[in-house]
């Protein structure tokens, strides 16, 4: 071979070695997956800054009255707080339904879905909308993820679920001593995550975040909005066999939830997976309030990340 013609051969490899260097992370981009959060009760909209680290795409899905424009944070609710006016001011919630929450999520999958796999994650009352959006687009989630949540198959509803001998020991009920103003005029749930009255403070970190330090309870107090719908609990939201049932899905147990106690989120896996023997839940424990702790959600982050990978 001449030095011409090895030159150039060298040259052609070089061009070669760089396209295939170009077309490789192009390549991995389209396998990166996508994690879509659905908050639960008066949950804000946020990623994961620690799974994005670790090279996937996280995202919050943003629901229906939960933007930064529908006056969730109003002057009656900073200090000193109007009580009285807030309690009378028109709710963004008011007429939100389970429905609006599907679609919201639906629209979220369709976007991400174009770009690699889905998983689509729900904590809490998260798990209704989930299961949701697996009954109409089974085919572009590529796995669900109940974060201690509701999971509806054999009974209709979350409130149904709740009203179980496993779900009669919740402590949702601690938030009542916050409720500002009459749901039924509101046609919202109304809470004023940010009283210092010392038997709310302490009843609702029993429910929500016995594991937390008082820094993380009241930062995540003052990061709650404090609207919610008042029906998305008692709407059916039960998983179809034909399409949510097909879809695979994991469970992620929170051993020290006080508000979906064990036994009730034990009783929700069982129920889901006699619908569907074929696929069952992939069930996973951590040891965590509803509200996971910062250390607590480390954990459930390493459960996460695997699933992508698996």
């Amino acid at each position: 071979m001449s030095e011409v013609t090895r030159r150039g051969a060298m040259k052609i490899a070089s061009v070669a070695g760089v396209g295939a260097m170009a077309l490789g992370p192009a390549a991995e981009k389209e396998k990166v997956t996508t994690y879509l959060f659905v908050t639960g009760a008066n949950g804000g909209t946020a990623g994961d800054a620690e799974l994005a680290l670790r090279g996937h795409r996280t995202v919050g899905v943003e629901l229906p009255g939960h933007g930064p424009d529908t006056l969730q944070f109003r002057k009656a609710y900073q200090a000193p707080q109007d009580l009285k006016a807030l309690a009378a001011e028109p709710s963004a919630m008011a007429g939100i339904t389970l429905d609006d929450y599907v679609e919201a999520a639906v629209k979220a999958v369709r976007r991400a879905a174009k770009h690699g796999p889905v998983i689509l994650v729900g904590g809490s009352m998260g798990g209704a909308t989930i299961t949701g959006a697996a009954n109409e687009v089974p085919h572009l989630i590529d796995r669900l993820v109940y974060i201690s949540a509701f999971c509806c198959t054999r009974l209709k509803s979350i409130d149904e679920y709740l009203a179980t001998p496993e779900g009669k020991a919740s402590k949702l009920g601690a938030i009542i001593g916050g409720l500002v103003g009459d749901p039924a005029k509101l046609g919202a749930v109304r809470v004023n995550w940010r009283s210092a009255d010392p038997k709310f403070l302490a009843e609702t970190k029993a429910a929500l975040s016995a594991d937390a330090s008082d820094a993380e309870f009241m930062a995540m107090l003052n990061s709650s909005l404090p609207d919610d719908t008042l029906h998305v609990s008692g709407a059916d939201s039960r998983g179809r066999k034909a399409t949510w049932g097909r879809v695979p899905r994991t469970y992620i147990r929170h051993s020290q939830d006080m508000c979906i106690p064990v036994p009730l989120q034990d009783r929700m896996i069982a129920d889901a997976d006699a619908l569907t023997p074929g696929n069952t839940f992939d069930v996973h424990t951590v040891r965590a309030a509803h509200a996971p702790s910062r250390a607590s959600w480390a954990k459930i982050v390493d459960i996460l990340d695997k699933l992508a990978r698996s």
